[in-house]
């Protein structure tokens, strides 16, 4: 049965403890006050917001495993492996763990260099075979790693692809190429992950996939709701609301920086204790911690403190 992506899919932060391991009892809190709220749709962890890069393969395992045991969400995995036989392998132990679906990276070295023709279609295909749904992951126009039209049409034709997630943060691209997915496509599942302007993609998306998931679900839910509606005043007050917090979190210096700054949204809304991250993201310092605390009382986001005494 396919996964339903029509709503939140957050891309949770991954949680360490003071001495650097990963802290898999905070993890599995987070992910079952994500999973609590009405409209999360599915867990995506071991991306950017995730650092999934930075853990171990073992610890991609063990976490997996962990959001499996704490939620009945499906679980989305990264698959992030350089070559396509690299790619498949992961694919199909991330499956053989519980991983429900695959958030596809493209290979990385096509962000410098470009691909060759075929090269992100047979990824695709390889992938797929594990039995995870796959995502089709559409790079920002910046990079060399954003796929064609033609491209994006013949991956979503690969059987197990049934959403994609779009980031491609050129919107005369997007006024483009997403009514010709839909168009081609009808049951594919367009989702934005433009987490520092949401505004312009909300009315053509059925989802979203956003990081931005972590620490504003409960609004951002009925954001997307709005967008759905084609209710533009309403879709603006919440893009108001959030403001503080976007340009808090997402209007910094590196997009990275963002997965930093989530995790002091989290301690700001008392669903985490600390803000640990892994080499080689940065800490943000006391003064982004004293910034964005000031956002998320501006948006509007209560205290949950009953998520760290569970």
């Amino acid at each position: 049965m396919a996964i339903d992506w029509k709503g939140l899919n957050p891309a949770p932060v991954t949680l360490f403890k003071d001495n650097g391991d990963v802290d898999f009892k905070a993890n599995a809190r987070l992910a079952q006050w994500l999973a609590s709220i009405p409209g999360v749709k599915s867990l995506v962890i071991l991306g950017h917001a995730g650092e999934g890069t930075f853990l171990t393969h073992d610890e991609q395992l063990e976490l997996i495993r962990v959001y499996k045991d704490a939620t009945p969400l499906p679980v989305v995995a990264g698959i992030t492996g350089e070559g396509t036989k690299v790619a498949e392998i992961e694919a199909q132990k991330k499956f053989d763990v519980g991983a429900s679906a695959a958030l596809v990276y493209p290979n990385h070295g096509w962000l410098r260099f470009g691909y060759q023709k075929g090269a992100p279609q047979d990824r695709y295909k390889a992938i797929a075979q594990s039995g995870l749904e796959c995502i089709l992951f559409q790079y920002p126009a910046a990079t060399k790693a954003n796929y064609d039209l033609d491209t994006q049409l013949e991956i979503a034709a690969i059987p197990g692809v049934t959403a994609t997630k779009n980031g491609v943060r050129d919107m005369k691209r997007w006024y483009n190429e997403i009514p010709a997915l839909k168009n081609a496509f009808p049951d594919l599942a367009i989702m934005s992950c433009h987490d520092e302007w949401l505004l312009p993609t909300m009315f053509d998306v059925d989802g979203l996939l956003v990081g931005y998931g972590n620490m504003a679900p409960e609004l951002l839910i009925e954001y997307l709701e709005a967008g759905k509606a084609q209710d533009y005043r309403l879709a603006r007050k919440y893009h108001e609301q959030l403001l503080p917090i976007t340009r808090a979190v997402y209007h910094r210096g590196s997009h990275m920086e963002g997965s930093v700054a989530l995790k002091h949204a989290l301690r700001a809304r008392g669903l985490i204790d600390n803000v640990n991250v892994r080499e080689p993201l940065k800490p943000l310092g006391d003064a982004a911690d004293v910034e964005i605390r000031a956002a998320v009382r501006a948006s509007g986001l209560t205290v949950v403190e009953e998520a760290l005494a569970a």
